[in-house]
């Protein structure tokens, strides 16, 4: 008596598995990637805390390697129509002109994951600060010293 297993196919078309991101009103994001190539350096995320990440970027040249630490504040995007396809809603990376605010490049492993730590505590005023600074806008003392505080509050 033949006993053979029976294979007896799916009705639904196999999909690819895919790590989605929820947003505050339920919205999903496509995920930053974990491993990408940019410009020449090789990027891996090392860490992530909220919306706080850590990567290592490495670039490998003829003569030598160089190792740096990217921790950035992850943006979100909504999806868009283009040319009649729809761009699904994502995670982003700091573009250039938003370094110094929402991406820092350091290359000490332990200063790096400190700024990650202050990043994943939602430090916004240290953003307003900077953007302040970066912008040249003046801010009165009395803003400034109400932003100090409210950051020593969160870092506590």
């Amino acid at each position: 008596m033949n006993t053979k297993a029976l294979s007896i196919p799916s009705l639904r078309p196999k999909t690819r598995a895919t790590a989605e991101a929820w947003g505050e009103k339920g919205h999903s994001y496509k995920p930053l990637p974990i491993r990408f190539r940019r410009d020449g350096f090789d990027y891996r995320q090392i860490a992530r805390e909220g919306d706080a990440a850590m990567y290592e970027q490495r670039w490998s040249g003829p003569s030598n390697t160089s190792v740096c630490y990217e921790v950035i504040r992850i943006r979100r995007r909504k999806g868009f129509q283009i040319d009649g396809r729809f761009v699904e809603p994502a995670e982003v990376y700091p573009n250039s002109e938003a370094w110094g605010v929402d991406g820092f490049t350091l290359t000490d492993k332990d200063a790096a994951f400190a700024k990650l730590k202050e990043g994943a505590r939602g430090s916004n005023t240290s953003v307003e600060v900077n953007t302040a600074v970066q912008t040249r806008v003046v801010i009165t003392e009395e803003k400034r010293m109400a932003l100090i505080a409210q950051r020593e509050r969160i870092l506590k």
